[in-house]
């Protein structure tokens, strides 16, 4: 196996988060733990990409989490000062060498370039990366 050198990722947003959520720190931990209904504002640029998403469509949204810590290896997972010192690869925390954000969220309105959807934690400003289809669990692909 050959060892690859380090280099440069583009990665590009096609979209922001608009939502009431202003704060990382009272942002909710998960979608399903209680986040508020937001929209994904699509850049114009990718007016087509968007094009087929539809009111009921179950996605998952990747976002770049532009508020957290880039240096932060272990963690106390949930902020829990009993719990051990935990990789940050074995967590969900938004703190971690690449912020990359993974939200499951439903559509429920489309007005043009903006999606409105359920439960995204992100908080207001949040770079999106990525739109996709969720998929079933493996056993019903």
């Amino acid at each position: 196996m050959r060892a690859s050198s380090a280099s440069a990722i583009d990665l590009r947003p096609v979209g922001r988060v608009e939502s009431p959520l202003t704060d990382p720190a009272q942002a909710p931990r998960q979608g399903d733990e209680g986040a508020p209904d937001a929209w994904l504002v699509v850049d114009a640029g990718y007016a087509e990409a968007a094009h087929d998403l539809a009111v009921g469509d179950e996605l998952v949204v990747l976002t770049w989490l532009d508020r957290a810590r880039r240096d932060v290896q272990v963690t106390q997972p949930r902020g829990d000062p009993f719990a051990p010192l935990t990789g940050v690869f074995a967590t969900r925390s938004p703190d971690r060498p690449n912020p990359i954000g993974l939200h499951e969220v439903r559509v429920l309105a489309v007005d043009g370039l903006r999606i409105q959807v359920s439960g995204l934690e992100a908080v207001d400003g949040t770079p999106v990366v990525d739109i996709k289809p969720r998929l079933g669990p493996v056993g019903e692909r």
